[in-house]
Protein backbone atom coordinates (compact mmCIF):
# COMPACT_ATOMS: atom_id res chain seq x y z
CA UNK A 1 0.00 0.00 0.00
CA UNK A 2 0.93 3.71 -0.53
CA UNK A 3 2.20 5.12 2.33
CA UNK A 4 0.72 7.95 4.63
CA UNK A 5 2.75 9.33 7.63
CA UNK A 6 0.79 11.65 9.37
CA UNK A 7 -2.51 10.69 7.31
CA UNK A 8 -0.05 12.21 3.97
CA UNK A 9 0.04 11.21 0.38
CA UNK A 10 3.04 12.82 -0.78
CA UNK A 11 1.36 16.60 -0.99
CA UNK A 12 -1.85 14.80 -0.66
CA UNK A 13 -4.28 14.45 2.45
CA UNK A 14 -3.97 15.89 5.81
CA UNK A 15 -6.35 17.16 8.20
CA UNK A 16 -7.65 20.40 7.45
CA UNK A 17 -10.95 20.72 9.12
CA UNK A 18 -12.35 23.06 12.14
CA UNK A 19 -10.15 22.82 15.60
CA UNK A 20 -13.39 21.18 17.06
CA UNK A 21 -13.24 18.18 14.92
CA UNK A 22 -9.33 17.73 15.88
CA UNK A 23 -9.56 15.83 18.53
CA UNK A 24 -12.46 13.31 17.89
CA UNK A 25 -10.02 12.68 14.74
CA UNK A 26 -7.37 12.22 17.32
CA UNK A 27 -9.26 9.82 19.04
CA UNK A 28 -10.31 8.21 16.13
CA UNK A 29 -6.80 7.51 14.48
CA UNK A 30 -5.70 5.78 17.60
CA UNK A 31 -9.04 3.81 18.15
CA UNK A 32 -8.61 2.44 14.64
CA UNK A 33 -4.79 1.70 15.35
CA UNK A 34 -5.77 -0.06 18.52
CA UNK A 35 -8.23 -2.12 16.30
CA UNK A 36 -5.81 -2.83 14.05
CA UNK A 37 -3.57 -4.58 16.51
CA UNK A 38 -6.55 -6.32 18.43
CA UNK A 39 -6.83 -10.27 17.42
CA UNK A 40 -10.22 -10.28 19.05
CA UNK A 41 -11.75 -7.18 16.82
CA UNK A 42 -9.93 -8.77 13.71
CA UNK A 43 -11.84 -11.90 14.29
CA UNK A 44 -14.94 -10.12 15.01
CA UNK A 45 -14.76 -8.09 11.82
CA UNK A 46 -13.81 -11.26 9.70
CA UNK A 47 -16.99 -13.69 11.00
CA UNK A 48 -19.18 -10.92 10.11
CA UNK A 49 -17.90 -10.16 6.77
CA UNK A 50 -17.96 -13.80 6.18
CA UNK A 51 -21.33 -14.65 7.82
CA UNK A 52 -23.10 -11.52 7.65
CA UNK A 53 -21.58 -9.75 4.31
CA UNK A 54 -21.19 -13.32 2.34
CA UNK A 55 -17.70 -12.99 1.80
CA UNK A 56 -16.02 -13.92 0.26
CA UNK A 57 -17.24 -12.63 -3.08
CA UNK A 58 -16.87 -14.88 -6.32
CA UNK A 59 -14.59 -14.20 -8.97
CA UNK A 60 -17.26 -15.02 -11.74
CA UNK A 61 -15.47 -15.40 -15.27
CA UNK A 62 -17.96 -13.50 -17.96
CA UNK A 63 -17.39 -15.97 -20.75
CA UNK A 64 -20.16 -14.55 -23.38
CA UNK A 65 -19.01 -11.13 -22.88
CA UNK A 66 -15.55 -12.13 -23.15
CA UNK A 67 -16.14 -13.34 -26.37
CA UNK A 68 -18.30 -10.36 -27.68
CA UNK A 69 -15.41 -8.05 -26.43
CA UNK A 70 -12.30 -10.31 -27.66
CA UNK A 71 -10.44 -10.33 -24.70
CA UNK A 72 -10.86 -12.52 -21.00
CA UNK A 73 -13.10 -10.59 -18.47
CA UNK A 74 -13.34 -11.53 -14.91
CA UNK A 75 -15.75 -9.82 -12.52
CA UNK A 76 -15.17 -9.49 -9.05
CA UNK A 77 -18.64 -9.96 -8.06
CA UNK A 78 -19.41 -7.28 -5.16
CA UNK A 79 -22.83 -6.68 -6.62
CA UNK A 80 -22.91 -10.33 -4.33
CA UNK A 81 -22.66 -8.45 -0.63
CA UNK A 82 -25.60 -8.09 1.84
CA UNK A 83 -26.86 -4.76 0.93
CA UNK A 84 -25.98 -4.46 -2.83
CA UNK A 85 -22.35 -3.35 -2.96
CA UNK A 86 -18.57 -2.78 -1.68
CA UNK A 87 -19.66 -0.22 0.69
CA UNK A 88 -20.78 -2.24 3.52
CA UNK A 89 -17.20 -3.76 3.78
CA UNK A 90 -16.16 0.02 5.21
CA UNK A 91 -19.24 0.32 6.97
CA UNK A 92 -19.03 -2.87 9.29
CA UNK A 93 -15.69 -1.96 10.25
CA UNK A 94 -16.41 1.61 11.08
CA UNK A 95 -19.42 0.28 12.66
CA UNK A 96 -17.38 -1.89 15.16
CA UNK A 97 -15.73 1.17 16.01
CA UNK A 98 -18.31 3.20 17.17
CA UNK A 99 -19.08 0.20 19.64
CA UNK A 100 -15.41 0.49 21.26
CA UNK A 101 -15.44 3.88 21.56
CA UNK A 102 -18.76 4.08 23.08
CA UNK A 103 -20.92 5.82 21.09
CA UNK A 104 -24.20 5.70 20.24
CA UNK A 105 -25.30 7.80 17.42
CA UNK A 106 -23.77 7.59 13.79
CA UNK A 107 -24.25 10.46 10.27
CA UNK A 108 -23.35 9.33 7.39
CA UNK A 109 -24.18 10.62 3.88
CA UNK A 110 -24.68 8.99 0.73
CA UNK A 111 -24.88 9.69 -3.26
CA UNK A 112 -25.93 6.51 -4.66
CA UNK A 113 -27.67 5.05 -1.73
CA UNK A 114 -25.62 2.22 -0.99
CA UNK A 115 -23.20 3.60 1.53
CA UNK A 116 -26.45 4.71 3.29
CA UNK A 117 -28.34 1.33 2.81
CA UNK A 118 -24.65 -0.23 4.27
CA UNK A 119 -24.57 2.32 6.93
CA UNK A 120 -28.43 1.87 8.25
CA UNK A 121 -27.90 -1.88 8.10
CA UNK A 122 -25.09 -1.97 10.32
CA UNK A 123 -26.57 0.84 13.14
CA UNK A 124 -29.45 -1.68 13.04
CA UNK A 125 -27.16 -4.65 12.94
CA UNK A 126 -25.26 -3.16 15.94
CA UNK A 127 -28.12 -1.35 17.74
CA UNK A 128 -27.04 2.24 16.80
CA UNK A 129 -28.85 5.22 15.98
CA UNK A 130 -28.29 6.31 13.00
CA UNK A 131 -29.08 9.66 10.84
CA UNK A 132 -27.98 9.64 6.46
CA UNK A 133 -28.10 13.14 4.75
CA UNK A 134 -28.51 13.11 1.21
CA UNK A 135 -29.03 15.80 -1.91
CA UNK A 136 -32.45 15.94 -2.89
CA UNK A 137 -31.93 14.98 -6.48
CA UNK A 138 -29.86 11.86 -5.06
CA UNK A 139 -33.02 11.13 -3.39
CA UNK A 140 -34.91 11.16 -6.41
CA UNK A 141 -32.81 9.24 -8.84
CA UNK A 142 -32.25 7.03 -6.38
CA UNK A 143 -35.48 6.35 -4.19
CA UNK A 144 -35.50 2.89 -3.73
CA UNK A 145 -32.41 3.26 -1.78
CA UNK A 146 -33.78 6.17 0.22
CA UNK A 147 -36.97 3.65 0.89
CA UNK A 148 -34.49 0.92 2.12
CA UNK A 149 -33.17 2.90 4.56
CA UNK A 150 -36.03 3.94 5.95
CA UNK A 151 -37.13 0.34 6.65
CA UNK A 152 -33.90 -0.21 8.22
CA UNK A 153 -34.63 2.71 10.92
CA UNK A 154 -32.48 5.09 9.65
CA UNK A 155 -33.49 8.41 9.67
CA UNK A 156 -32.37 10.34 6.14
CA UNK A 157 -31.85 13.82 6.15
CA UNK A 158 -32.64 15.48 2.57
CA UNK A 159 -30.07 18.38 1.35
CA UNK A 160 -31.17 21.04 -0.65
CA UNK A 161 -28.49 23.32 -0.76
CA UNK A 162 -25.98 23.69 -3.62
CA UNK A 163 -26.70 20.76 -6.36
CA UNK A 164 -28.23 19.06 -4.03
CA UNK A 165 -25.75 15.60 -4.62
CA UNK A 166 -22.91 14.00 -3.06
CA UNK A 167 -20.84 17.31 -2.10
CA UNK A 168 -23.70 18.97 -0.23
CA UNK A 169 -24.63 15.47 1.34
CA UNK A 170 -21.18 15.53 2.65
CA UNK A 171 -21.11 19.23 4.14
CA UNK A 172 -24.11 18.60 5.75
CA UNK A 173 -23.44 15.41 7.72
CA UNK A 174 -19.69 17.20 8.44
CA UNK A 175 -21.68 19.71 10.13
CA UNK A 176 -24.27 17.45 12.03
CA UNK A 177 -20.86 15.89 13.03
CA UNK A 178 -19.38 19.33 14.40
CA UNK A 179 -22.61 19.60 17.00
CA UNK A 180 -22.64 16.70 18.18
CA UNK A 181 -18.66 15.31 18.47
CA UNK A 182 -19.34 13.94 21.95
CA UNK A 183 -22.02 11.20 21.14
CA UNK A 184 -21.47 10.81 17.45
CA UNK A 185 -19.65 9.50 14.52
CA UNK A 186 -18.94 10.31 10.81
CA UNK A 187 -19.34 7.27 9.09
CA UNK A 188 -17.67 8.66 5.77
CA UNK A 189 -18.36 6.11 3.16
CA UNK A 190 -15.16 6.95 0.42
CA UNK A 191 -11.15 6.79 1.01
CA UNK A 192 -12.18 11.06 1.57
CA UNK A 193 -11.58 13.17 4.19
CA UNK A 194 -9.14 13.81 7.36
CA UNK A 195 -6.71 11.69 8.56
CA UNK A 196 -7.58 8.97 9.05
CA UNK A 197 -10.37 8.16 6.56
CA UNK A 198 -8.92 7.29 3.91
CA UNK A 199 -6.50 4.69 5.08
CA UNK A 200 -9.05 3.73 7.21
CA UNK A 201 -11.60 3.50 4.10
CA UNK A 202 -8.59 1.96 2.04
CA UNK A 203 -8.02 -1.23 5.48
CA UNK A 204 -11.32 -2.00 5.71
CA UNK A 205 -12.12 -2.35 1.55
CA UNK A 206 -8.47 -4.35 0.92
CA UNK A 207 -10.64 -7.57 1.46
CA UNK A 208 -11.44 -7.49 -2.27
CA UNK A 209 -8.24 -7.09 -3.47
CA UNK A 210 -7.10 -9.67 -1.27
CA UNK A 211 -9.33 -12.10 -2.56
CA UNK A 212 -9.19 -11.16 -5.85
CA UNK A 213 -5.83 -11.92 -6.27
CA UNK A 214 -5.95 -15.22 -4.38
CA UNK A 215 -9.00 -15.90 -6.61
CA UNK A 216 -7.34 -15.10 -9.48
CA UNK A 217 -4.11 -16.96 -9.17
CA UNK A 218 -6.08 -19.82 -7.91
CA UNK A 219 -8.42 -19.67 -11.36
CA UNK A 220 -5.72 -18.73 -13.63
CA UNK A 221 -2.04 -19.90 -12.38
CA UNK A 222 -1.49 -16.17 -12.92
CA UNK A 223 -2.45 -13.09 -12.53
CA UNK A 224 -4.29 -10.37 -14.92
CA UNK A 225 -3.02 -8.06 -17.49
CA UNK A 226 -5.33 -5.58 -16.47
CA UNK A 227 -7.42 -4.11 -13.33
CA UNK A 228 -10.04 -2.09 -13.92
CA UNK A 229 -12.72 -0.14 -11.49
CA UNK A 230 -14.57 3.02 -11.63
CA UNK A 231 -13.75 6.08 -9.47
CA UNK A 232 -15.86 8.50 -7.57
CA UNK A 233 -14.08 9.40 -4.34
CA UNK A 234 -12.60 5.91 -5.23
CA UNK A 235 -13.07 3.49 -1.83
CA UNK A 236 -13.70 0.54 -4.78
CA UNK A 237 -10.74 1.23 -6.93
CA UNK A 238 -8.33 1.33 -3.66
CA UNK A 239 -9.62 -1.68 -1.84
CA UNK A 240 -9.10 -4.12 -5.23
CA UNK A 241 -5.59 -2.03 -6.25
CA UNK A 242 -3.87 -2.12 -3.39
CA UNK A 243 -2.77 -6.19 -3.48
CA UNK A 244 -1.44 -5.35 -6.99
CA UNK A 245 0.30 -2.09 -6.43
CA UNK A 246 3.65 -4.51 -6.47
CA UNK A 247 2.53 -6.74 -9.57
CA UNK A 248 3.25 -6.02 -12.90
CA UNK A 249 -0.59 -5.60 -13.86
CA UNK A 250 -2.18 -2.50 -15.37
CA UNK A 251 -4.50 -0.64 -13.27
CA UNK A 252 -7.00 1.91 -14.39
CA UNK A 253 -9.60 3.97 -12.75
CA UNK A 254 -12.53 5.19 -15.07
CA UNK A 255 -14.20 8.27 -13.91
CA UNK A 256 -17.15 9.80 -14.69
CA UNK A 257 -16.78 12.03 -18.16
CA UNK A 258 -20.94 13.03 -17.48
CA UNK A 259 -22.08 14.67 -20.48
CA UNK A 260 -18.89 16.34 -22.02
CA UNK A 261 -15.66 17.88 -21.05
CA UNK A 262 -17.03 21.76 -20.19
CA UNK A 263 -17.25 22.68 -16.97
CA UNK A 264 -20.53 21.22 -14.81
CA UNK A 265 -20.84 18.35 -17.38
CA UNK A 266 -18.60 16.02 -15.78
CA UNK A 267 -16.80 14.53 -12.58
CA UNK A 268 -13.49 13.55 -14.03
CA UNK A 269 -10.63 15.19 -12.32
CA UNK A 270 -8.07 13.91 -14.03
CA UNK A 271 -9.67 14.72 -17.87
CA UNK A 272 -6.63 15.83 -19.99
CA UNK A 273 -8.00 19.09 -21.55
CA UNK A 274 -10.88 19.32 -19.36
CA UNK A 275 -11.19 22.95 -17.51
CA UNK A 276 -11.22 23.31 -13.53
CA UNK A 277 -9.16 20.20 -12.47
CA UNK A 278 -6.70 21.58 -10.03
CA UNK A 279 -5.08 21.00 -6.55
CA UNK A 280 -7.04 22.04 -3.71
CA UNK A 281 -8.95 21.53 -0.32
CA UNK A 282 -12.65 20.04 0.14
CA UNK A 283 -14.16 18.42 3.18
CA UNK A 284 -10.83 17.97 5.12
CA UNK A 285 -8.13 16.82 2.37
CA UNK A 286 -5.74 18.04 0.17
CA UNK A 287 -6.36 16.52 -3.38
CA UNK A 288 -7.20 17.00 -7.11
CA UNK A 289 -10.63 18.59 -7.04
CA UNK A 290 -12.99 20.22 -9.73
CA UNK A 291 -12.68 24.22 -9.26
CA UNK A 292 -12.75 27.48 -10.85
CA UNK A 293 -9.85 30.22 -11.00
CA UNK A 294 -11.12 31.68 -7.65
CA UNK A 295 -10.90 28.19 -6.15
CA UNK A 296 -14.51 27.94 -6.06
CA UNK A 297 -15.93 24.31 -5.75
CA UNK A 298 -17.52 23.61 -9.76
CA UNK A 299 -20.91 21.88 -10.06
CA UNK A 300 -20.60 18.10 -11.20
CA UNK A 301 -22.75 15.89 -13.47
CA UNK A 302 -22.77 12.18 -13.99
CA UNK A 303 -25.69 9.72 -14.48
CA UNK A 304 -24.20 7.72 -11.78
CA UNK A 305 -24.91 9.53 -8.65
CA UNK A 306 -21.85 7.43 -6.83
CA UNK A 307 -19.67 9.35 -8.71
CA UNK A 308 -21.17 12.97 -9.35
CA UNK A 309 -18.37 14.07 -6.79
CA UNK A 310 -15.73 17.32 -7.64
CA UNK A 311 -13.13 15.50 -5.80
CA UNK A 312 -10.73 12.28 -5.56
CA UNK A 313 -9.50 10.26 -2.74
CA UNK A 314 -6.00 11.50 -1.73
CA UNK A 315 -4.42 8.21 -2.46
CA UNK A 316 -5.53 8.09 -6.03
CA UNK A 317 -4.23 11.59 -6.65
CA UNK A 318 -0.50 10.09 -5.43
CA UNK A 319 -1.45 7.52 -7.68
CA UNK A 320 -1.91 9.25 -10.49
CA UNK A 321 1.07 11.61 -10.40
CA UNK A 322 3.77 8.27 -9.61
CA UNK A 323 1.77 6.96 -12.83
CA UNK A 324 1.25 3.85 -11.15
CA UNK A 325 -2.33 3.89 -12.06
CA UNK A 326 -3.54 5.28 -15.14
CA UNK A 327 -7.00 7.13 -14.92
CA UNK A 328 -9.56 7.42 -17.92
CA UNK A 329 -13.27 8.74 -17.87
CA UNK A 330 -16.53 7.34 -20.28
CA UNK A 331 -19.17 9.58 -20.91
CA UNK A 332 -22.98 8.86 -19.79
CA UNK A 333 -23.97 7.23 -22.91
CA UNK A 334 -20.90 4.53 -23.20
CA UNK A 335 -21.79 4.04 -19.74
CA UNK A 336 -25.68 2.81 -20.18
CA UNK A 337 -24.36 0.93 -23.34
CA UNK A 338 -22.21 -1.05 -21.03
CA UNK A 339 -24.88 -1.63 -18.44
CA UNK A 340 -27.42 -3.10 -21.14
CA UNK A 341 -23.93 -5.03 -22.97
CA UNK A 342 -23.71 -6.81 -19.44
CA UNK A 343 -27.30 -7.53 -18.60
CA UNK A 344 -27.55 -9.07 -22.38
CA UNK A 345 -24.52 -11.09 -22.22
CA UNK A 346 -24.14 -12.26 -18.59
CA UNK A 347 -27.23 -12.01 -17.09
CA UNK A 348 -26.13 -8.75 -14.39
CA UNK A 349 -27.31 -5.79 -14.02
CA UNK A 350 -24.24 -3.59 -13.04
CA UNK A 351 -24.83 -0.67 -11.10
CA UNK A 352 -24.29 2.66 -13.29
CA UNK A 353 -21.07 3.39 -11.49
CA UNK A 354 -19.36 -0.60 -12.19
CA UNK A 355 -20.98 0.54 -15.60
CA UNK A 356 -18.57 3.03 -16.07
CA UNK A 357 -15.06 0.38 -16.00
CA UNK A 358 -17.05 -2.04 -18.45
CA UNK A 359 -17.45 0.58 -20.62
CA UNK A 360 -14.10 1.64 -20.72
CA UNK A 361 -12.86 -2.56 -21.59
CA UNK A 362 -15.49 -2.27 -24.19
CA UNK A 363 -13.73 0.64 -25.51
CA UNK A 364 -10.55 -0.61 -24.94
CA UNK A 365 -11.08 -3.74 -26.76
CA UNK A 366 -8.77 -3.50 -29.32
CA UNK A 367 -5.72 -2.97 -27.50
CA UNK A 368 -7.47 -5.41 -24.52
CA UNK A 369 -7.35 -8.56 -27.45
CA UNK A 370 -6.24 -11.64 -25.94
CA UNK A 371 -5.48 -9.93 -22.30
CA UNK A 372 -7.08 -11.18 -19.39
CA UNK A 373 -9.16 -8.16 -17.41
CA UNK A 374 -10.30 -8.28 -14.20
CA UNK A 375 -13.28 -5.81 -13.40
CA UNK A 376 -14.24 -4.70 -10.01
CA UNK A 377 -18.58 -5.09 -10.60
CA UNK A 378 -18.68 -2.56 -7.79
CA UNK A 379 -22.54 -2.95 -7.10
CA UNK A 380 -25.62 -4.01 -8.67
CA UNK A 381 -27.99 -1.99 -10.97
CA UNK A 382 -31.54 -2.28 -9.14
CA UNK A 383 -31.28 1.09 -7.43
CA UNK A 384 -30.82 2.04 -11.24
CA UNK A 385 -33.32 1.03 -12.96
CA UNK A 386 -35.36 4.49 -12.58
CA UNK A 387 -32.57 6.50 -14.60
CA UNK A 388 -31.44 3.58 -17.34
CA UNK A 389 -35.39 3.33 -18.28
CA UNK A 390 -35.88 0.62 -21.00
CA UNK A 391 -39.30 -1.26 -21.92
CA UNK A 392 -41.84 -1.34 -19.15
Amino acid sequence: MTKAAQGRFGPYGGTFVPETLMEPLRELAEAYEAARRDKAFQAELRRLLRDYVGRPTPLSRADRLSEELGCRVLLKREDLCHTGAHKINNALGQALLVKRMGKKRVVAETGAGQHGVASATVCALLGLECVVYMGREDMERQSPNVHRMRLLGAEVRAVDSGSRTLKDAINEAMRDWVTNVRTTHYLLGSVLGAHPYPSMVRDFHGVIGQEARAQVREQTGGLPDVLVACVGGGSNAIGLFGAFLDDPCALVGVEAGGRSSEPGQHAARFLPGASGAGVGVLHGTRTYLLQDDAGNVLPTHSISAGLDYPAVGPEHAQLHDSGRVRYESVRDHEALEAFHLLAATEGILPALESSHALAWVSRAREALRGRTVLVNLSGRGDKDLAVVGGPA
